[in-house]
């Protein structure tokens, strides 16, 4: 069976994030950059990274994984996540296109 993709918005704490992140936070998220990474090394994300909105910034990433419930888990292992520091959701998705990164 062809993996599925999904939609994945991590969620911080407040708008003024990552702006006044402390030290405590900035270590979680280190943790969360190499979980991304390693997850991305292990071809489970198209791709991820920040999005810096005028309303405050989030995380977004594309999953290409198994089924529905690989796609939660993969949130709910986010070091950020089971920390309590981030929140997340996630969406079915089709990808229509997709180019690589330059």
């Amino acid at each position: 069976m062809a993996n599925r993709h999904y939609f994945f918005k991590l969620i911080p704490p407040r708008v003024t994030f990552p702006a006044d992140i402390t030290q405590e936070e900035r270590e979680l998220m280190d943790e969360h950059s190499a979980y991304f990474q390693q997850q991305f090394e292990q071809g489970k994300l198209l791709l991820y990274g920040p999005v810096m909105a005028p309303e405050g910034a989030f995380g977004l990433a594309i999953l290409e994984v198994a089924d529905a419930s690989e796609a939660q888990r993969f949130g709910e292992n986010d070091p950020s996540v089971k920390a309590g520091l981030n929140r997340f959701s996630v969406y079915p998705m089709h990808v229509s296109g997709a180019r690589g990164k330059d």
